[in-house]
């Protein structure tokens, strides 16, 4: 792992650069159940600030994802990379379409378990709750909410356990922060009606964040592919890997 300003990152692999930005209370650890050594590109995994070895140090009053994908882009100009497709999940995802909104260098993104809409009045305030209950008792929060994302798994598994501990690693701020910061996004569908071919939502059926009507609903008047992961929540990179590694390397490799 490398550490370039206030980022960490990790570099697997030769190829065509893809950047891999993960969720909220994830880090670059949560890729290792896509077994990303075996990819024919290069796979550029970094830590968003806040999240795993990346400390927040943005000083502002106003939290933003627009901060975190300016830092994801100095990363990107440190490393000298000319053109990269970026996979994001969840949070991620609503970071890369900020890169791509402003770095002509992003080709295609795969929204993996994410959206491009702006989140609702309800959503919203479900924010600035998990912001504040966060402040007042980090690790019962994280207890709750992190199982709850999944699917074929329950509390007592491996896989469900390990990202807990991964994210109680992080302050009680930085998680208030990216909670905070997604409550301010604004709509990206212009992205998607732009350059429909640029993008590839993968889905979980199952997914209790982003309800399968909801996503069919947005995508009625898009041209953008948006794959289907049976048995899957909102983590469909652990609980289906296989699937969700060939998917990748299709869509970037065609």
């Amino acid at each position: 792992m490398h550490r370039n300003g206030n980022l960490f990152y990790s570099i697997i692999g030769k190829g065509y650069p893809v950047v891999f930005l993960h969720g909220f209370l994830e880090s670059i650890a949560m890729w290792e159940y896509l077994k990303l050594e075996n990819s024919p590109f290069q796979s550029i995994l970094i830590d968003l600030p806040g999240h795993g070895n990346s400390p927040l140090t943005d000083s502002s009053e106003d939290p933003s994802l627009e901060f975190m994908a300016e830092e994801v882009s100095l990363l990107l100009d440190f490393l000298n990379i000319p053109s990269y497709h970026i996979i994001g999940h969840s949070m991620g995802g609503y970071v890369a379409l900020l890169v791509k909104e402003k770095d002509s260098r992003c080709k295609k993104i795969v929204l993996l378990n994410s959206n491009f809409w702006e989140d609702g009045a309800e959503k919203k305030n479900d924010r600035i709750r998990m912001a504040d209950l966060v402040l007042q008792s980090k690790n019962v929060v994280i207890q709750e909410a992190v199982p709850s994302l999944f699917y074929r798994f329950d509390r007592s598994n491996t896989v469900v356990r390990k990202l807990v501990e991964e994210a109680k690693k992080m302050e009680a701020t930085a998680i208030a922060y990216a909670a905070l910061a997604m409550r301010s996004r604004l709509n990206k569908k212009y992205l998607l009606i732009q350059n429909p071919t640029d993008f590839l939502i993968i889905q979980g059926e199952n997914d209790p964040l982003i309800h399968m009507e909801t996503m069919q609903k947005e995508l009625s008047e898009l041209q953008v592919e948006c794959i289907n992961i049976k048995e899957s929540g909102h983590m469909a990179y652990c609980e289906q890997p296989e699937t969700v590694r060939e998917i990748i390397a299709t869509f970037l490799t065609n």
